[in-house]
């Protein structure tokens, strides 16, 4: 695959996956390791722990530059005191994780990331509407259009 080109093929093609993991990324505020870890193994041949770490090397600078433009749109909310919480838990489990990673062999870390996806996907896909909201699908009435003796019907 990706494995047989060089120099500028094999350039231009990553710079096209890393656009492809930086879109998706920056549209569903995932981790592009969700695209970066399945392509680097299955198009470069890169061993698990290889893709790993090279995932989340391409991380840091994208996520930062993404909550950077996420952080200037007046219309998202983003608690800094909830960001530092999530960030103090977050340093602590990827110590651990890149501790554990390396010891396990990376058929059984493809498998689990796998697994971990097809979960995540399921639950997501079985949601219905924002987490916690019972009154999901409901429509909120200050946000439906209606009609009042005021204004006219909209045709």
């Amino acid at each position: 695959m990706l494995g047989e080109l060089s120099g500028v093929g094999l350039v231009l093609a990553l710079v096209a996956l890393g656009f492809v993991g930086g879109v998706i990324s920056g549209s569903f505020g995932v981790g592009s390791g969700i695209i970066f870890i399945p392509a680097l193994g299955i198009l470069l041949t890169m061993q698990q722990h290889s893709a790993q770490g090279t995932a989340l090397a391409v991380m840091a600078p994208m996520a930062l530059l993404g909550a950077i433009r996420y952080w200037h749109d007046p219309t998202i909310e983003i608690d800094l005191s909830l960001v530092a919480l999530l960030v103090v838990g977050s340093l602590a489990g990827v110590v651990v994780g890149s501790e554990i990673a390396p010891k396990v062999q990376g058929q059984w870390l493809r498998k689990g990331f796998a697994i971990f996806m097809v979960l995540v996907a399921v639950r997501m896909f079985t949601m219905s509407g924002k987490p916690g909201n019972s009154n999901a699908g409901t429509p909120n009435p200050s946000q439906t259009d209606t009609v009042t003796e005021e204004s006219p019907p909209i045709e």
